[in-house]
This record gives C-alpha cells, sequence and structure tokens, in this order.
C-alpha cells in the first residue's frame, strides 16, 4: 500500500464528506513519498481552529506522521467548504535547506 493510500485510510476516521490527499513529492528535492497534502472536509471540525483541527489529524495519523517529511493541511467544517470550494494551491518548492545558503 502507497503511503497515499496509508495516510487516506487513517484519515476516514475523521469521517469525511470530502477527502483528497495528493502526492506532491514531485515538487520538492526530497525524492518519492515525502510530500503531502490533504483536503478534509469534516463536521468534526466545527467549532475548532485551525491549530485544533490539525491535532486532531496528527493525532488521527498517528505513527505515520513520522513515515514523512511533510503535509499540508487544509481542513474545512461543510459549512465552510460550501463557501469556498476549493483548497489553495500548493507554491513551488524553492529547494534545499538553510545549510545550503
Amino acid at each position: 500500500m502507497s503511503m497515499r493510500d496509508r495516510i487516506l485510510s487513517a484519515l476516514e476516521a475523521l469521517e469525511p464528506l470530502h477527502l483528497d490527499v495528493l502526492d506532491e513529492s514531485h515538487m520538492h528535492s526530497r525524492g518519492l513519498e515525502t510530500h503531502y497534502k490533504a483536503v478534509i472536509v469534516s463536521p468534526v471540525f466545527a467549532g475548532l481552529n485551525a491549530v485544533k483541527r490539525h491535532q486532531k489529524v496528527y493525532g488521527t495519523l498517528g505513527d505515520l506522521m513520522g513515515q514523512f517529511h511533510a503535509l499540508a493541511l487544509h481542513t474545512y467544517t461543510p459549512e465552510e467548504w460550501a463557501e469556498q470550494g476549493r483548497a489553495p494551491e500548493s507554491p513551488t518548492c524553492q529547494g534545499g535547506s538553510k545549510r545550503d545558503h
């Protein structure tokens, strides 16, 4: 099972109305299955600020969090999603690290 599929499977616990996990590793310099973007629409996010929503996602993923480098989270309630309708585009990676400069 791919890392993307494992992330999708774990996030089903949040009972999402919409769930998309994109493997964005090709946009970065760290190799395959390292960078992901998750768009999650769930009523469990109602009343939670962004930090609490992200903590809920991290807790749901558990040990999977240590098996990839980055996860961009876009978390919405159904009402927010109805207004916005899509997550923002991911920026292009600038590559490198502080040690490279």
